[in-house]
C-alpha cells in the first residue's frame, strides 16, 4: 500500500476522532493514538503489519477495557469509543484498495457523531473541513500520482457541486421530530438559575459569560429597567437559603390595568429544567406551558434542547389584588429567633409609618444613606444582621434577601423573585444577549390596592448595574477599553452568525418547513408531503442527468475530427477507407490510385501519426491547416 496513502488515511482518522477525545475516556483516546503512530511508523521504515493473532488479541484488549469501562457494549458513548478503536485497528490490517475504502466510508459515518455532543456553528465548520480531509484520502486512492494541490481542488470542487442539492433536500425534506439517536450533549449544559438562593449562587452564574437566551423583539423595544426576566419565585427562608417551598393552594393569576404589551422572540438555551423566561408579565406564550400563582411560566417538559418560543408581556399591570390568605400568610414567615437586630429595626419602621409605602421607601433609603456598597467580592456575613449592620457589602441576592426579610419583618407581605435583569445588545444581528452574568434577584412586595409590586433594592445602591448592567459597566472600567471594545466587535460578529445558524439550521423543524413552505400554498399536510416526495424525485433525477451528462456525449478531439474530415472527403471521390486500415496504409492505396494527391496525403498521414500515436510535439495548428485545405 503507498506510503503517503497511509499518512492521509493516519490524517483523516485524527482529525474525524479528535474532537471526541474531551468525551471519550483517556485510555481510549491513548490506544488509539498509539495505534496510529505504530502504523506510521511502519510506512515509514517499511516494515511488513502486525500477524493477525496479534490484532485479534489487541481487540479483544479493547473489548473488554470497553466494556470495563462501561459496563455494556451498546450506547452511543459505546459506539463511539468503538468507532475510534476500529477505525485505527482497521489501518492495522488495511493491503488492498477495498480495505481503504472501508476506512474511508468508517471515517465518513464517525464524522456524523460529532453532532451527537455538539450542533454549533464552530462544529459545523469544523467537520466541513474533516469531509474535505476525508475526500482528499478518497481521491488519492483513486489518482495516487497526482499532485496535492490538484487533489485538494478536485474535492473542493465536489463539495461544492454537493452543496445545491444539499440546500434543496435541507429545505424540502420532510423533518423529522426530535434526533434520530438523542440529544446532543451539549443538551445537558449547566442549568443556570436554580429553584433556591444562598449566599454566593448568584455570584456563580455572575461571573459566568454562558449565553442563557437570546430575545428578538418585534417591534417595541422596553428600556433597560423594564427587562425583568421572571424566573423561579421563593418563599422558604430558613435563616441562610430561600426555597419555593412546597406548593401552596393559591388563586389564579388576575392582572389589571395592563398596558404596554411588548412582543418578542425568544431562543433559549437548554438548561434542563421547566421554566421558561418572559417578561413580567407574560399573557401569551406559542409553546405548551402555564401560568403560575406566582407568575413564573412552567413548560410542560424539561428543556432539553435550544428552544425557541414567541411571548406576548404588559410591562405595566396590577397583579392579583386580591391575594389569597394563605399567600399572604406564607409571605409573612420568618424563622424565629434570628436575626434579632433586623427584627428590631424593621418595627421601629412600622412604628413610625403610616402606610406600608413608607415603610418601604424607609428600607430603600436605608440601602442608599447607610454606606452599602455593590461588589461581587464580598466579606463573608453569617446572617440578615451581619451584613445590614456589620459588612453592608454584596450584590443582588444580598440585598433581595435582607429587603424580603425587612418587610416581612415590618408586616408587609414579601418574595423574592430570581431570574436575569437587561441583556446585551447586538447591533448585528438586531437582538438582546441574556447571559448567565445577567442572572439578578429582585423583591416582589403585596400592598393593599395595588396587588404584587416588583421592588428592586439593588437599584437604591448601584442604579448602573439596573439602568446599563454589569458587564457594560465592568467593561468600560477596565483599562485598554479601545482594544476590548474591538475584540467585543468581533464577538458580536460571530454569536450574529451562530444566532442564525441555531435560528435557520438548528432551528428549522417541522413546524417552520410546514410555514415556509405554506407560502407556496402548500397548506395540507398530506398535499405537502406529495409534493415534496415528487420534487425530491425530480430534483434528484435533474441532478444526476446533469452529473452525467459526459456519457450522453461522444467528444472528439481536434486531430480525429480533421484526419476523419480528409477521410470523408476522399470517400465522397470514391477512396472510401476500409475499417481495418490505419492511416499509413490508406495514405499509401490513396497515393497509389491518384499520384496526383501522393504528397499531400502522405503528409497528412505521417503529420497524423505523429501527433496522434507517437506523443509528438508537431505543431497542432498545422496539421489542422493542411487538413482543411486539403482537396481531392
Amino acid at each position: 500500500m503507498n506510503r503517503q496513502l497511509i499518512y492521509v488515511l493516519v490524517l483523516s482518522i485524527l482529525i474525524v476522532t479528535a474532537p471526541h477525545a474531551q468525551h471519550l475516556p483517556p485510555w481510549v483516546s491513548s490506544f488509539g493514538a498509539i495505534l496510529l503512530l505504530w502504523r506510521s511508523y511502519l510506512a515509514y521504515a517499511n516494515r511488513p503489519l502486525p500477524k493477525r493473532p496479534l490484532l485479534l488479541a489487541i481487540t479483544v484488549v479493547a473489548m473488554c477495557g470497553i466494556l470495563i469501562e462501561f459496563h455494556t457494549l451498546f450506547g452511543r458513548e459505546v459506539g463511539i469509543a468503538l468507532l475510534a478503536l476500529l477505525a485505527s485497528l482497521k489501518l492495522m490490517e488495511i493491503k488492498t484498495r477495498r480495505d481503504a475504502m472501508a476506512l474511508i466510508y468508517l471515517c465518513c459515518f464517525t464524522i456524523i457523531t460529532n453532532f451527537f455532543y455538539s450542533q454549533s456553528l464552530f462544529t459545523g465548520l469544523y467537520l466541513l473541513i474533516t469531509l474535505l480531509v476525508v475526500t482528499v484520502a478518497w481521491i488519492h486512492l483513486y489518482a495516487p500520482g497526482s499532485a496535492f494541490k490538484a487533489r485538494l481542488k478536485t474535492a473542493a470542487t465536489m463539495m461544492l457541486q454537493a452543496m445545491p442539492l444539499t440546500l434543496i433536500l435541507f429545505v424540502l425534506f420532510p423533518r423529522v421530530e426530535g434526533p434520530l439517536w438523542g440529544l446532543p450533549q451539549d443538551a445537558y449544559a449547566a442549568s443556570g438559575l436554580d429553584d433556591m438562593m444562598s449566599p454566593g449562587s448568584l455570584g456563580r452564574l455572575i461571573l459566568s459569560d454562558d449565553v442563557a437566551f437570546r430575545v428578538t423583539y418585534k417591534s417595541l423595544v422596553p428600556r433597560r429597567d423594564q427587562m425583568y426576566w421572571r424566573g423561579p419565585v421563593l418563599w422558604d427562608f430558613d435563616g441562610k437559603t430561600w426555597t419555593k417551598g412546597q406548593t401552596k393552594h393559591g388563586i389564579a393569576p388576575r392582572f389589571s390595568d395592563i398596558s404596554q404589551p411588548v412582543e418578542y422572540t425568544v431562543t433559549l438555551e437548554p438548561h434542563n429544567k421547566n421554566w421558561l423566561f418572559a417578561l413580567d408579565v407574560p399573557d401569551k406564550v406559542s409553546v405548551p406551558a402555564r401560568l403560575t400563582y406566582d407568575f413564573q411560566v412552567i413548560s410542560a417538559t424539561p428543556v432539553h434542547a435550544r428552544l425557541i418560543y414567541h411571548a406576548r408581556s404588559e410591562l405595566a399591570y396590577r397583579a392579583n389584588l386580591q391575594e389569597s390568605d394563605i399567600q399572604l400568610e406564607r409571605a409573612l414567615q420568618l424563622p424565629p429567633g434570628l436575626n434579632p437586630r433586623s427584627l428590631q429595626l424593621a418595627r421601629s419602621w412600622r412604628e413610625k409609618s403610616r402606610h406600608n409605602i413608607e415603610i418601604v421607601q424607609r428600607a430603600l433609603d436605608y440601602f442608599h444613606n447607610q454606606n452599602f456598597r455593590y461588589t461581587l467580592d464580598p466579606k463573608p456575613a453569617d446572617s440578615i444582621d451581619d451584613f445590614l449592620f456589620e459588612t453592608r457589602q454584596g450584590y443582588c441576592e444580598h440585598y433581595a434577601s435582607s429587603f424580603v426579610f425587612l418587610m416581612r419583618a415590618a408586616g408587609i407581605p414579601a418574595r423574592v423573585v430570581t431570574g436575569y435583569l437587561g441583556g446585551e445588545y447586538n447591533s448585528v444581528g438586531n437582538y438582546y444577549i441574556v447571559r448567565q452574568s445577567d442572572a439578578h434577584a429582585w423583591a416582589e412586595i403585596w400592598l393593599e390596592g395595588a396587588g404584587w409590586q416588583r421592588t428592586d433594592p439593588t437599584a437604591a445602591i448601584s442604579p448602573e448595574r439596573v439602568e446599563r448592567g454589569l458587564s457594560t459597566v465592568q467593561m468600560a472600567a477596565l483599562p485598554l477599553a479601545g482594544q476590548i471594545a474591538w475584540l467585543h466587535g468581533l464577538r458580536m460578529d460571530w454569536d450574529a452568525l451562530s444566532y442564525q445558524w441555531n435560528q435557520w439550521v438548528i432551528g428549522y423543524n417541522s413546524e417552520r418547513q410546514f410555514a415556509y413552505l405554506s407560502r407556496f400554498g402548500l397548506e395540507s399536510l398530506s398535499l405537502q408531503t406529495t409534493y415534496l416526495v415528487a420534487a425530491i424525485g425530480l430534483i434528484l433525477a435533474a441532478f444526476a442527468l446533469f452529473m452525467l451528462r459526459h456519457l450522453f456525449k461522444c467528444k472528439q478531439d481536434k486531430i480525429q475530427a480533421a484526419w476523419l474530415k480528409v477521410c470523408r472527403k476522399l470517400d465522397r471521390r470514391g477512396l472510401p477507407r476500409a475499417t481495418h486500415e490505419g492511416p499509413a496504409d490508406y495514405a499509401a492505396r490513396v497515393a497509389a490510385a491518384r499520384p496526383d494527391l501522393a504528397f499531400r496525403i502522405r503528409e497528412i498521414a505521417g503529420l497524423y501519426i505523429a501527433l496522434r500515436y507517437a506523443s509528438s510535439q508537431t505543431d497542432h495548428a498545422l496539421f489542422i491547416r493542411l487538413a482543411s485545405a486539403f482537396k481531392a
